[in-house]
């Protein structure tokens, strides 16, 4: 509960039909022969998540040509931030914390520079938290979706409400405007993304095609709108990166005409977003049909004659060519977020 809503109503979330037998299934991986070599020439790792399977990845190079991959069953991850000693995750009705417990000079089975435990659980219940981040004062803060608001955690209650859009009327538990990405900058948040301008219960599902907006928080103005599924609002080099997941496009947002600039097409449902030497890295999903079916995205990928990946793109910024690539096969099917 917030601590403007004492009463929340009870919501049914998705879960995988047999998260016992997901468990069991082993995960179908295949990878670009440089994919360890980049990792290693620019001395980073990446985490992601896949909340339809409750998996948390870990990506590293154990060789510059060897990729290090491991795999962790988190029901429900989805937001993810971190950095060399600590990661925050959230998932069904947790926000986790992890630290690297090595000391500098450390390592673990002889190649392993950081080893990550789970040290902190806060419960917020199931407010589906989307995106979320460290603020320069220590605290995280995160989308909480189901609210349709951005949140701190609380001692007393699920979440503290610090901000939501001037046309969200009230904070209760129905996902109006299906509100998910979050922008920072200087350690405060910037922008956030949401898939319309919708303020009753559910309304985001008949808006998915041009309803979605990016709103800065710091003066409540819609910095961009006619956007299709927006996700995943990033600062790097100037410019605001944005994923226009219904379209399948990775682009910018142009300030003064308020709309969003293409820059190149990802053959999946994009969510997910982080930045490496002039490189963008992408998390891509294979369409959900039944809630997600019948947008520009299918359309492109008719043109092109492709199937939809689930999995990693690594895009260089000057060409906008896949640099390297990990792909899912199998059980996974959708990924939610990286860094």
């Amino acid at each position: 509960m917030s601590e403007q809503e004492n009463n929340p109503e009870s919501e049914a979330v998705e879960q995988p039909a047999n998260p016992a037998q997901q468990a069991l299934d082993p995960a179908q991986i295949s990878f670009s022969n440089g994919f360890a070599g980049f990792l290693a020439k620019n001395n980073s790792s990446l985490a992601f998540t896949s909340y339809q399977t409750g998996r948390f990845y870990l990506l590293g190079h154990d060789t510059p040509e060897k990729l290090a991959v491991h795999e962790t069953f988190v029901e429900r991850s989805m937001g993810i931030c971190g950095d060399g000693q600590r990661i925050y995750l959230g998932t069904l009705a947790h926000l986790l914390r992890y630290e690297n417990m090595l000391m500098p000079g450390q390592v673990a089975n002889q190649s392993f520079d950081k080893v990550y435990v789970p040290r902190n659980i806060q419960t917020t219940g199931a407010v589906d938290i989307h995106e979320l981040a460290v603020q320069n004062d220590g605290k995280v803060v995160f989308i909480n979706t189901k609210y349709s608001c951005l949140c701190e955690l609380s001692l007393s209650f699920s979440f503290k409400p610090i901000w939501k859009p001037k046309f969200i009327s009230a904070l209760v538990p129905e996902d109006r405007c299906h509100l998910n990405g979050l922008a920072m900058q200087d350690g405060k948040p910037k922008y956030v993304s949401a898939i319309c301008k919708s303020d009753v219960v559910d309304g985001w599902r008949d808006r998915r095609h041009d309803g979605g907006v990016v709103i800065d928080v710091t003066n409540d103005k819609i910095v961009a709108e006619g956007l299709s599924m927006p996700h995943s609002p990033r600062l790097f080099n100037g410019k605001l990166w944005i994923l226009n997941s219904g379209t399948g496009e990775l682009g910018w947002i142009d300030d003064k005409k308020k709309s969003f600039v293409p820059f190149c097409f990802v053959p999946g449902f994009a969510r997910g977003l982080a930045f490496c030497d002039n490189h963008a890295i992408i998390t891509l999903s294979k369409p959900r049909y039944g809630r997600f079916e019948g947008l520009e995205l299918d359309n492109k990928m008719q043109e092109k004659d492709a199937d939809a990946w689930c999995g990693v793109q690594v895009i260089d910024l000057q060409t906008g060519a896949v640099k390297e690539w990990l792909r899912f096969d199998g059980i996974i099917q959708e990924l939610f977020d990286i860094c």
